[in-house]
């Protein structure tokens, strides 16, 4: 659940598939922007003859720290995702600096153009206007030009993915073979459970605010069995998934847990569950339509197979590269 929390604090819809460069944060930094504090700019890592500072990390983190305490985590909880992130992020910044400078040592380079263009894939991904763009970059406390900017990087370092790891990578009819009858179960026909949720997440363990949460759940429950609309109710008072009505999409029986399957099995569409104790805290389920899924031939997945397996093997390669990188370069992490 919490590295699926952290996701979700990374993710955001104009970036999908731009992955910024430099997300880091240090648990001092975060301690600045929410409790006041001031502090001096200084370097905090160095690889090679290139630097990070602790202005690069609070420009890079900056979007994402609302969007952190808008998760509404226990404190405890919440330092502990914090320096999960910063260790997780300060390898990214490493590895940055790192294919930028081999980048820049091959004369790569990145046109105006190019980055035009990007930019006007996420504007039609997203069917935004321009004017709606910015605005959307201004709500994420980010510039069109930190923006521009960090498109190019990310153009940079694919170019250089692509020269060094990619187009030495080669998918076989009998790879792609294997994967298929090794995941007969993901392309056979089966039904799918189209799943919505409430989620109460406990904020302590504190008696009283136990209590709290079960009898405000219990509520629910009582609603529902008068007939309210379950996406409604969910957008009210759910914890997570509030905006999409608890809508968490479809899913193989296989694919649930015990206690979930238990709980849902059985139920006809349009019915919902009592109320679970789950690892996210407190939920109800509510069966929103079931699917039958056809069996897929190989023929008609061997496409996406393949890039399945390339990504595998991208990821795989890109891994090993930058792990040899690091041994031949000086980097210095300065606590």
């Amino acid at each position: 659940m919490k590295k699926n929390s952290i996701q979700r604090i990374k993710n955001n819809r104009f970036f999908n598939g731009i992955r910024f460069a430099g997300i880091c944060l240090a648990f001092m930094i975060f301690a600045s922007s929410v409790y006041g504090e001031i502090l001096i700019d200084r370097i905090i890592a160095q690889v090679n003859d290139d630097i990070i500072t602790l202005h690069d990390l609070n420009q890079a983190i900056e979007p994402y720290l609302e969007k952190l305490k808008a998760m509404g985590y226990p404190a405890a909880q919440e330092r502990e995702m914090l320096y999960k992130i910063r260790t997780e992020m300060l390898e990214d910044l490493v590895t940055n600096k790192l294919t930028d400078q081999v980048a820049k040592e091959k004369g790569l380079s990145v046109s105006e153009k190019e980055i035009d263009s990007a930019v006007e894939r996420v504007k039609k991904t997203n069917r935004l206007t321009q004017e709606e763009f910015v605005e959307a970059l201004e709500n994420d406390g980010i510039t069109l030009e930190e923006y521009r900017k960090n498109i190019k990087d990310q153009i940079l370092r694919s170019k250089l993915v692509n020269q060094e790891i990619q187009s030495k990578i080669v998918v076989t009819e009998e790879d792609v073979l294997a994967y298929y009858q090794k995941n007969l179960a993901q392309y056979g026909g089966e039904k799918k459970y189209h799943l919505r949720t409430i989620v109460k997440i406990i904020q302590s363990e504190a008696e009283d605010d136990v209590e709290a949460a079960k009898a405000l759940m219990e509520e629910i429950v009582k609603k529902l069995d008068k007939g309210e609309a379950f996406a409604e109710l969910a957008k009210a008072h759910s914890d997570l998934m509030a905006e999409e009505g608890g809508d968490i999409g479809n899913f193989g029986m296989e694919s649930l847990s015990e206690e979930i399957k238990a709980a849902v099995v059985n139920l006809k569409v349009g019915g919902h569950s009592r109320v679970l104790t789950t690892s996210r805290g407190l939920q109800i389920f509510y069966l929103e339509g079931i699917i039958d899924t056809a069996e897929k031939p190989m023929e008609s997945v061997s496409a996406e197979i393949e890039d399945i397996l390339y990504k595998e093997v991208v990821d795989r390669k890109f891994k090993e590269w930058i792990e040899n990188l690091k041994k031949q370069a000086h980097i210095k992490i300065i606590e």
